[in-house]
């Protein structure tokens, strides 16, 4: 949790105020849309991940195989059509020449029904091999998806505190979609484009090798052309991608912000910022496209120049009488068809450029490292009592600036300890190490005398309830939300916990109580409402270790006085953390902690501290004079 961050997490701040329209924003430029994971990236084909892409597709063998027969079986239909044509020709020849044509007739019925059978054939294996590649391709990319959003789940704090929502959202959706034409199409265009390419290059060969030399004269200077060509659509299409990553973080970042930027009549900023991104991106995309839509026009260019010599060859040689006309007829055909895969590769190529530009960005993140783990062979950690104990912590989350610095203190079972500071103090950051969201460069956490570092982190959060000042409410009904807490609650045991912090009465109020479906983020709920929630999805929970950091600083004064109450019953035999600003509500706490630049500088009750006269004393009389202001008005 970076708020604890200083300087850092000022400029985070800054930079999303100026993304809402808060603050001016600086002149667009290609840094203010750049993040840390989303440079542009200039690589070549990278075949090693390309194996790792066709991993996935390892529990489909059979389908894999089927479309693999039928794709060979469909291009070989391609190659007989050539010889079936020329010997037709040949047939026409002999029967002019010999003038019996009933008998030359039923061999050319028999020529035109085999030519006939090979498109059949062909159509149904096209037919086959399309529904097999699609199940293939949709299997894989749910495989994919689901493997990278559980990693994404997996990963720890740090992971998102470097990154905006919106390039996560689009890993998971975009970059993944843009894969589905390289596994439902890709894979077969290239099986079947290879293996027509290999059979029309020997047949050529074993036809007329002369001929074919003469039609692979262009192959060097098609090789020269495109080489160029590819580096510059590889490099296009990676930076189309990183600017829709920016298009998608920039509007999500904006629709969250929408009150802030309507309070302050930032729109029209803001369509101009959207309008610069949207305008940079039509560009990429369009340099792109024609870069890519040269492509096939080279290949068709010089293969009509392979064509043309073949065909003056050819005249040529039976003018002389080398070769009989059928057989220039023959070869004539497999020349035609030799450029038709090659420049399917090249497309294909061009569409594996972009599946690469996706994939890089998709292994970027499943490759990050999980920092916060189990260690291995960890044994569940049996239900605590409560001890909780820092010893000599330091903590920074960028490695420069100590957000803890030597912090060492001991918290009893049951006890409730307030955490009392300035912002940045480090507050924050000592729940942030007790439920393991980041873990401390020096010194040890232990709860019941055991390092949590070497206990089984999931049965060490499942004995900690933790209650954010931001609280989030998930898309469902409101008793889902509130089962959240503990999946296996029954309708009463939920009804209680909201009884408990007063939320039963305004619950029973909505159109269908508690399975009222919520709106995103709970937006149809007052901010204390969403409050009462959290605590009573925290109550069902019934954790050990109860952190409430800054929980009630967004509940006015009389619904403060209504949970005060309910608080009471909460906190009771547990050990709970209070992170407040308040301080009215932390006067019965057990022990409160003074936090200043990372450091515990006070630790007492509350009439200790008062007696002190010392930096707790100044912060209380300081909001007693700011409360007394706020009365008169």
């Amino acid at each position: 949790m970076p708020s604890e961050g200083g300087g850092a997490g000022a400029r985070a701040a800054a930079a999303v105020g100026r993304w809402l329209g808060a603050v001016p924003a600086p002149a667009p430029g290609p840094e203010r849309f750049r993040y840390r994971d989303e440079e542009e990236i200039d690589r070549p084909f990278d075949w090693g991940m390309m194996r790792r892409l066709l991993a996935y597709t390892r529990p489909y063998g059979g389908l894999a195989a089927l479309a693999t027969a039928l794709t060979v079986l469909g291009a070989a239909t391609q190659l007989v059509r050539p010889i079936l044509l020329g010997r037709s020709v040949a047939v026409i020849e002999a029967a002019l020449g010999h003038g019996n044509l009933a008998a030359w007739v039923r061999r050319l019925d028999l020529y035109a029904a085999a030519y006939l059978a090979s498109f059949l054939v062909n159509w149904v294996c096209s037919w086959g091999q399309t529904r097999l590649t699609t199940r293939l391709g949709q299997n894989v990319l749910v495989d994919l998806r689901r493997h990278l959003y559980g990693h994404i789940q997996d990963l720890s704090l740090d992971f998102f505190d470097a990154r905006s929502v919106g390039s996560v959202l689009v890993r998971v959706t975009n970059d993944v979609n843009a894969l589905n034409d390289l596994f439902t199409n890709g894979i077969v265009t290239l099986l079947s484009n290879v293996f027509l390419l290999v059979g029309i290059i020997v047949a050529m060969l074993v036809l007329r090798p002369n001929l074919a030399l003469a039609c692979f004269a262009v192959i060097p200077a098609m090789l020269f052309l495109s080489t160029g060509l590819r580096r510059k659509i590889r490099v296009s299409w990676q930076r189309v991608r990183v600017r829709l990553t920016r298009i998608n973080s920039h509007l999500n970042e904006a629709i969250q912000g929408i009150r802030v930027t309507q309070a302050f009549t930032q729109e029209t900023e803001n369509r101009r910022f959207f309008q610069v991104m949207n305008r940079r991106y039509y560009d990429s995309w369009r340099l792109a496209q024609m870069w890519s839509s040269l492509f096939g026009p080279t290949v068709t260019l010089t293969g009509a120049v392979g064509t043309g010599i073949v065909f003056w060859y050819g005249a040529h040689l039976v003018r002389t009488g080398a070769i009989q006309a059928w057989l220039v007829v023959t070869f004539v055909q497999y020349v035609a068809a030799f450029w038709s895969p090659i420049s399917m590769l090249g497309n294909l190529y061009n569409s594996l450029l972009m599946a690469m530009a996706s994939a890089e960005r998709i292994f970027q993140f499943i490759d990050h490292p999980i920092r916060v783990v189990s260690p291995a062979g960890a044994a569940p950690l049996p239900a605590v009592r409560g001890a909780v104990e820092f010893r000599d912590v330091v903590f920074s989350y960028d490695g420069r600036r100590r957000a803890l610095d030597g912090v060492s203190f001991e918290a009893q079972p049951g006890q409730t300890v307030a955490l009392v500071g300035h912002t940045g103090a480090g507050k924050t950051s000592v729940i942030t190490l007790l439920t393991r969201f980041y873990d401390p460069q020096e010194g040890r956490i232990l709860v019941d005398g055991r390092d949590i570092r070497e206990t089984d982190l999931a049965s060490l959060r499942r004995q900690i309830g933790v209650v954010l000042q931001d609280t989030i409410i998930f898309s469902g009904t409101v008793r889902e939300n509130l089962r959240y807490g503990r999946l296996d609650a029954t309708d009463e045991e939920i009804e209680a916990a909201a009884r408990a912090v007063s939320a039963h009465d305004f619950i029973s109020r909505l159109p269908q109580g508690y399975d009222t479906e919520v709106q995103e983020r709970g937006s149809r709920f007052s901010v204390g409402q969403r409050q009462l929630l959290s605590f009573a999805r925290a109550l069902l929970a019934d954790p050990r270790i109860l952190i409430l950091d800054e929980a009630t600083s967004s509940i006015d004064t009389q619904t403060e006085l209504v949970i005060q109450r309910a608080l009471s019953r909460l906190l009771q035999g547990r050990t709970s953390f209070v992170v407040a600003h308040r301080l009215s509500t932390i006067r019965q706490a057990d022990r409160i902690l003074v936090f200043d630049h990372g450091r515990i500088v006070e630790a007492g009750t509350h009439d200790e501290l008062l007696d002190r006269a010392g930096i707790y004393a100044e912060l209380l009389q300081a909001q007693f004079r700011f409360l007394e202001r706020e009365a008169a008005g």
